[in-house]
């Protein structure tokens, strides 16, 4: 079978490196409530656990033709040595820090307006769906921007299984809370779990992806392991990490950075070059890795696959 070209591929010679994985994370680490944090459990990034990381386990994935490019790609240990987990710490060497992460068993709740909710381990949920490999295109809120390839399955494939209700609307996203565990949880101004919410009919877009891997192995602790969100449309802060939990409900979610952040953060988070953050500019966006700064395009090149979940909301703030 052929696949047209997507007009939004790129070339796996843009792939970023890994280890300049920046976060928009560190923003609020310096900005809204980082005072309150940094008086009550300090910004460092806590005690060195154990040593750097060294790579997941391999992962069998069939690439997917429609979501993939061939050039040569960028190294894996670029993507895991320089990141950001906001909830071990502020700081984008990490990795120490993340390996408190207690990643197995990792158990998963489907619950909420749904025919059939249901609970299970991520070993077992990957029994149930294909692995694939998608290259995509990731645009931070923070004007960089950079490709990973993930590995993984479409979110779709969740949603089915849960059959929503009709008045399910939307898809609320948690993820894990432990403060013993990624000690900055334990700031009582901040409202972890982290949450991230999508609609219906953006959660069973073709291109909202649940990610167990990158680079052709699982996802490292800093990553986001064991599962996370990837939805390339959006701003990165919308493709949480860590997932413990899926809610199906009629009532939209609000998320964390919405609920820390109001008037610079909403619930859509879509990129448009046209809307400005409150504080710099979205027209441009610094590619990771060269650092060339390339115009940022609608949707983050996206637009013929998702402009249309969007007719009729113009009174909504779809692009903060």
């Amino acid at each position: 079978m052929k696949f047209r070209e997507r007009r939004w591929g790129i070339s796996e010679s843009q792939v970023t490196p890994e280890r300049l994985l920046l976060s928009r994370r560190e923003f609020l680490g310096r900005g809204v409530g980082a005072a309150g944090l940094a008086a009550g459990i300090g910004l460092g990034a806590g005690p060195a656990i154990g040593a750097q990381a060294s790579g997941g386990a391999a992962l069998a994935a069939e690439p997917n033709p429609r979501f993939r490019v061939t050039d040569p790609r960028t190294p894996e240990a670029e993507f895991t040595s320089y990141n950001n987990f906001y909830e071990f710490g502020f700081t984008k060497d990490i990795v120490r820090a993340a390996a408190r992460l207690k990643t197995s068993p990792w158990r998963i709740v489907v619950d909420g307006a749904c025919d059939h909710p249901f609970e299970i381990d991520v070993d077992d949920l990957l029994k149930k769906v294909a692995l694939e490999e998608r290259i995509c295109r990731l645009r931070c809120v923070e004007a960089w921007s950079m490709v990973v390839p993930w590995v993984g399955f479409p979110l779709a494939e969740l949603v089915k299984m849960a059959s929503p209700k009709s008045d399910a609307a939307y898809l609320r996203m948690e993820t894990f809370l432990d403060p013993k565990m990624a000690t900055m949880q334990s700031a009582p101004q901040y409202p972890w779990p982290y949450v991230e919410g999508l609609t219906i009919a953006e959660a069973t877009n073709e291109l909202a992806f649940l990610a167990v891997g990158a680079y052709g192995r699982t996802l490292e602790k800093q990553n986001g392991a064991p599962i996370r969100l990837v939805v390339p449309w959006k701003y990165g802060f919308k493709s949480a990490k860590s997932i413990t939990r899926f809610t199906f409900t009629a009532k939209r979610p609000v998320t964390f950075w919405q609920e820390l952040g109001p008037s610079e953060y909403g619930f859509w988070a879509n990129v448009n070059p046209e809307v400005a953050h409150r504080r710099w500019s979205q027209a441009r966006e610094r590619r990771v890795g060269d650092d060339e700064r390339v115009p940022t395009l609608m949707y983050n090149g996206y637009a013929e696959e998702v402009a249309g979940l969007y007719a009729g909301l113009g009174k909504e703030k779809l692009f903060m």
